[in-house]
Protein backbone atom coordinates (compact mmCIF):
# COMPACT_ATOMS: atom_id res chain seq x y z
CA UNK A 1 0.00 0.00 0.00
CA UNK A 2 1.14 3.26 -1.02
CA UNK A 3 1.68 5.67 2.21
CA UNK A 4 -0.32 9.19 2.38
CA UNK A 5 1.38 11.99 0.71
CA UNK A 6 0.84 15.66 1.40
CA UNK A 7 -1.21 17.41 -1.47
CA UNK A 8 1.88 19.07 -1.79
CA UNK A 9 4.44 15.98 -2.33
CA UNK A 10 6.98 16.86 0.28
CA UNK A 11 6.16 14.64 2.79
CA UNK A 12 4.80 10.92 3.43
CA UNK A 13 3.02 10.41 6.78
CA UNK A 14 3.80 6.96 8.72
CA UNK A 15 2.11 6.49 11.90
CA UNK A 16 0.72 10.49 12.00
CA UNK A 17 4.73 12.07 11.17
CA UNK A 18 5.89 13.31 8.26
CA UNK A 19 8.71 12.00 6.69
CA UNK A 20 10.52 13.80 3.55
CA UNK A 21 9.35 12.19 0.27
CA UNK A 22 11.91 11.85 -2.50
CA UNK A 23 12.53 14.33 -5.00
CA UNK A 24 10.38 14.25 -7.87
CA UNK A 25 12.05 16.07 -10.08
CA UNK A 26 14.75 13.13 -10.04
CA UNK A 27 14.94 11.05 -13.87
CA UNK A 28 13.01 8.49 -13.35
CA UNK A 29 15.79 5.61 -14.62
CA UNK A 30 18.46 7.83 -11.33
CA UNK A 31 15.33 7.52 -8.29
CA UNK A 32 15.55 3.41 -9.74
CA UNK A 33 19.39 3.17 -9.22
CA UNK A 34 19.25 5.12 -5.94
CA UNK A 35 16.17 3.07 -4.16
CA UNK A 36 18.54 -0.23 -5.09
CA UNK A 37 21.70 1.49 -3.84
CA UNK A 38 19.41 2.10 -0.81
CA UNK A 39 18.23 -1.30 -0.52
CA UNK A 40 21.09 -2.65 -0.65
CA UNK A 41 22.89 -0.40 1.62
CA UNK A 42 19.99 -1.69 4.03
CA UNK A 43 20.73 -5.22 3.39
CA UNK A 44 24.72 -4.47 4.53
CA UNK A 45 23.53 -3.17 7.49
CA UNK A 46 21.52 -6.31 8.34
CA UNK A 47 24.55 -8.35 7.28
CA UNK A 48 27.28 -6.51 9.06
CA UNK A 49 25.10 -6.13 12.39
CA UNK A 50 24.44 -10.17 12.12
CA UNK A 51 28.45 -10.97 11.54
CA UNK A 52 29.33 -8.44 14.91
CA UNK A 53 31.72 -6.12 11.82
CA UNK A 54 31.32 -2.51 13.37
CA UNK A 55 33.47 -1.35 10.12
CA UNK A 56 31.33 -2.63 7.88
CA UNK A 57 28.25 -1.52 9.72
CA UNK A 58 29.42 2.08 9.91
CA UNK A 59 30.29 1.75 5.99
CA UNK A 60 26.66 0.49 5.50
CA UNK A 61 25.25 3.27 7.83
CA UNK A 62 27.13 5.96 5.62
CA UNK A 63 25.70 4.50 2.43
CA UNK A 64 21.68 4.76 3.52
CA UNK A 65 22.85 8.13 4.38
CA UNK A 66 24.50 8.79 1.13
CA UNK A 67 21.63 7.30 -0.92
CA UNK A 68 19.04 8.82 1.07
CA UNK A 69 20.51 12.83 0.85
CA UNK A 70 20.78 11.77 -2.82
CA UNK A 71 16.90 11.27 -3.40
CA UNK A 72 15.99 14.47 -1.58
CA UNK A 73 14.94 12.60 1.73
CA UNK A 74 17.85 14.15 4.01
CA UNK A 75 19.95 17.07 3.76
CA UNK A 76 18.83 20.20 1.81
CA UNK A 77 15.62 20.67 1.11
CA UNK A 78 14.32 19.76 -2.96
CA UNK A 79 12.09 22.42 -2.99
CA UNK A 80 12.56 25.79 -3.53
CA UNK A 81 10.22 27.70 -2.58
CA UNK A 82 11.29 28.43 1.13
CA UNK A 83 9.15 26.37 2.68
CA UNK A 84 10.90 25.19 6.34
CA UNK A 85 11.42 21.52 6.41
CA UNK A 86 8.88 19.91 8.75
CA UNK A 87 10.65 16.15 8.06
CA UNK A 88 10.24 14.33 11.50
CA UNK A 89 7.61 16.30 12.59
CA UNK A 90 4.41 14.85 14.05
CA UNK A 91 1.54 16.13 11.24
CA UNK A 92 -0.69 17.68 14.39
CA UNK A 93 2.29 20.24 15.21
CA UNK A 94 2.91 21.61 11.69
CA UNK A 95 0.72 23.25 8.92
CA UNK A 96 -0.05 20.55 7.61
CA UNK A 97 -2.81 19.60 10.52
CA UNK A 98 -6.05 20.41 9.07
CA UNK A 99 -5.13 18.84 6.10
CA UNK A 100 -4.47 15.33 7.98
CA UNK A 101 -7.61 15.38 10.37
CA UNK A 102 -9.59 15.67 7.13
CA UNK A 103 -8.20 12.98 5.57
CA UNK A 104 -9.71 9.56 6.31
CA UNK A 105 -7.06 7.03 8.17
CA UNK A 106 -5.06 5.47 5.34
Amino acid sequence: MKPLATPDGRYIVVRGRLWRAANPGLAPDLHAALVRDLMQARRDIRDAGRAGDAVRLAAARAAVHAAKVALGERGPVWWTDGAQDFNRHLVKNTPYAGWFSAEPPP
